[in-house]
């Protein structure tokens, strides 16, 4: 099924906020999907490769993304700024190197 198709409410995992032109904070997130968001693209797209197959689930049955553009919206289908993550503090890691300024999170992850 592809990612436009699900019928769910998107589960955000982490929140944050960052600095842009020392005049404004910016949103972040971090969504948690139970499938690989760009090989659902890429499938509804009829642009898989023959032997690909989706990213392989973290541990906790989850991929996380990155959005910058759809901070903050829950509903799906939605857009992701990044590729796939199996751990939430590797999404984040992601996210910081992407902006000038530090992220200030605010959800509910771990950095251990």
């Amino acid at each position: 099924m592809s990612s436009d198709q699900r019928p769910q409410d998107l589960n955000i995992a982490q929140t944050g906020k960052w600095l842009y032109g020392d005049t404004v904070f910016l949103p972040v997130d971090i969504i948690a999907l139970d499938y690989d968001f760009w090989y659902e693209i890429g499938k509804a797209d009829d642009q898989l490769e023959p032997d690909e197959t989706p990213q392989q689930m973290g541990s906790d049955g989850y991929l996380y993304y990155v959005r910058f553009r759809r901070a903050g919206h829950l509903e799906a289908p939605t857009w992701v700024d990044s590729g796939g993550y199996v751990c939430i503090q590797d999404a984040m890691t992601y996210a910081e190197s992407r902006v000038p300024t530090c992220i200030h999170w605010s959800g509910t992850a771990s950095r251990g």
